[in-house]
């Protein structure tokens, strides 16, 4: 297995199918529950849907460097989630999330694994490797919250 096709494997762990760090995924997590649910508020932490949008925001700018553009995402606008009122909009962003994972997962699995010892964008933001590990963390980290949150919801 070259690191590249690794890497992708551990993306589609925590994003799409995996069970084996934290017996679930995010795909699983967000697949579950209504859009009332993911919008839901307990006390001063995120909602489900706002880090679901807040994850999916980072794919779809990392994506979008994938693709051959440039790097527009900033950090201050990754919450910057629209209003969400209905199912059909926590749909959408499901799917969307869902797609651009399994997306950006292709991608990585597709690098040749010297790219990833390569600058991504600019020196001062790490090398492809350093940025996919980050994904994989920071979807680690944020998987831990959205479960929490749910079990927090579902024993109200």
């Amino acid at each position: 297995m070259t690191r590249s096709e690794f890497m992708a494997t551990r993306l589609r762990e925590v994003l799409l199918s995996g069970r084996w760090i934290a017996q679930t995924n995010i795909k699983e997590q967000i697949e579950s529950i209504s859009w009332q649910q993911a919008n839901q508020r307990i006390q001063s932490l995120n909602t489900i849907a706002l880090l679901t949008y807040h994850l999916n925001y980072y794919l779809d700018g990392i994506l979008n460097v994938f693709e051959g553009g440039k790097l527009e995402i900033r950090d201050k606008f990754s919450f910057d989630m629209p209003a969400m009122t209905s199912e059909t909009d926590w749909s959408n962003l499901v799917k969307e999330f869902l797609v651009n994972s399994e997306k950006f997962a292709m991608h990585v699995e597709k690098m040749e694994d010297a790219l990833l010892d390569t600058p991504f964008v600019d020196e001062k933001y790490g090398t492809y490797l350093r940025n996919i590990e980050g994904v994989i963390e920071h979807s680690y980290y944020h998987l831990g919250q959205i479960s929490l949150i749910k079990k927090l919801i579902l024993e109200k």
